[in-house]
């Protein structure tokens, strides 16, 4: 029975982690986080490392490397919106700003 519960829950992390990847990349490449609240952002990583006392005190398994993957795909998501978040405007991704002023300008020179 052991042997069919460490299976499950080495398929359920590889789950979760893939689950996790393409917000991963797309937060990471286009470096526009706009979208995440960064109280979310905050508590999940306060929350991570909180429960880090509570799995590291499990035996080995699965859920160790579900947790180390959740703690690093926060802590990246924490660093990428403290780092980027300077370049914003408003509230609106330095991207937007830049496309509307972009937009802007066009206008004024088709109009002269």
């Amino acid at each position: 029975m052991a042997g069919i519960a460490l299976v499950a829950g080495s398929v359920a992390t590889a789950i979760f982690m893939l689950s996790q990847l393409p917000m991963l990349v797309k937060a990471g490449r286009t470096k526009d986080l706009a979208s995440y609240s960064p109280l979310n952002i905050v508590l999940s990583n306060v929350g991570n490392v909180i429960y880090t006392i509570y799995v590291f005190n499990l035996p080995p398994g699965p859920i160790w490397a579900m947790h180390v993957f959740y703690l690093t795909a926060t802590g990246l998501m924490l660093f990428w919106y403290l780092r980027h978040r300077t370049g914003r405007s408003h509230g609106m991704p330095s991207s937007t700003v830049t496309r509307s002023s972009n937009r802007i300008e066009a206008k004024d020179l088709s109009s002269g």
